[in-house]
């Protein structure tokens, strides 16, 4: 029986009301819905490696040289989309845009061999169409207390004094306040109390190409009584997620759809995992798509009128990476 993304969120709440575990995966529009229980996972052939939850078995060690190469578009053509962006920041249309792009890339990994292998928080392997290794918290959920943890910010490691550069630096630093504080005011319609707990923690993370240090908060709150046991629910006021939207939400998610020319798909939606009565969820950033025989990157960052064309330019490049190491 086919259900409506409308019908699939009150599935998710009747599961999560009923401590039933469940897996789900949603795409950046909210378009696209989908909810698994234990047995589907398997018979889809999902594999998930989450902190709090896997159904992988620990792999040998990869026995193969990595080649890996990515083909960005030129400068020209990503300024097409950046000015577009920027132009509407100036017209006060909005004030941080995420602006991403899609990059095709050549490797002599599978996806599984990226899944198996890659390093990272949150990991997902969807069979032949997608595979993604995140470093992104969304939301976790634990005793009704919610929790988010926006990341927003990253700097080449090899900078010297990187860490403090980034956590100084004006655009970034305005980058990551703007996207606090939506993210604080997107938590409010969902919990009471809500706080930020942490701010600008730098994160490093290690790639086989370059070494990056990522800016990251922690803002809590805790669920009002009408969304205790409804994952659904909050999924459905909090998405699409913050941190790779921008602000204000509405007007800025038309700028990125005409700046951008393509369709981001699951790329920036979040997946996650109820375990009956906990919920981790991740944004789903660092992904590679397989169109055809084709494998695709997509990545980007934060615009603000602040940004430098160059800059942004590199960080969108700096980001087409796997962590194989």
């Amino acid at each position: 029986m086919f259900l409506t993304n409308h019908q699939k969120f009150i599935e998710m709440d009747e599961l999560s009301h009923q401590k039933v575990p469940f897996f789900f995966i949603i795409d950046f529009l909210v378009d696209k819905v989908e909810v698994f229980n234990e047995k589907e996972i398997i018979e889809k052939g999902l594999l998930i490696d989450f902190q709090l939850f896997s159904n992988v078995e620990k792999q040998d060690a990869l026995q193969k040289k990595v080649i890996w190469k990515s083909f960005p578009e030129s400068l020209e053509s990503f300024k097409k989309g950046f000015n577009h962006v920027q132009n509407n920041i100036r017209l006060g249309n909005s004030y941080l845009a995420n602006y991403t792009r899609k990059t095709k890339i050549e490797t002599n990994l599978s996806l599984e061999e990226i899944f198996h292998h890659s390093q990272a928080k949150y990991k997902v392997l969807y069979k032949d169409f997608f595979v993604f290794f995140s470093p992104e918290t969304f939301v976790k959920i634990v005793d009704d207390k919610i929790v988010t943890y926006p990341m927003k910010g990253t700097i080449d490691a090899s900078v010297e004094n990187a860490a403090e550069v980034l956590k100084n630096d004006k655009k970034e630093k305005a980058e990551h306040y703007t996207v606090v504080d939506l993210l604080r005011n997107d938590l409010s319609m969902v919990a009471d109390d809500v706080k930020v707990d942490k701010f600008q923690h730098i994160d490093f993370l290690k790639t086989k190409q370059k070494d990056l240090y990522a800016m990251s908060s922690e803002i809590s709150g805790n669920l009002k009584p009408e969304f205790k046991g409804k994952v659904g629910s909050i999924m459905q006021k909090l998405l699409p997620a913050g941190s790779i939207l921008g602000a204000p939400k509405p007007k800025t998610l038309e700028i990125i759809l005409e700046a951008e020319g393509f369709n981001r798909g699951f790329y920036t939606g979040v997946c996650g995992w109820f375990d009956g009565e906990n919920l981790d969820s991740c944004v789903m950033i660092r992904f590679i798509e397989k169109e055809g025989e084709q494998l695709y990157f997509k990545s980007g960052g934060g615009i603000t009128h602040m940004s430098k064309l160059e800059d942004e330019y590199e960080e969108m490049k700096n980001k087409i990476y796997v962590p194989i190491y």
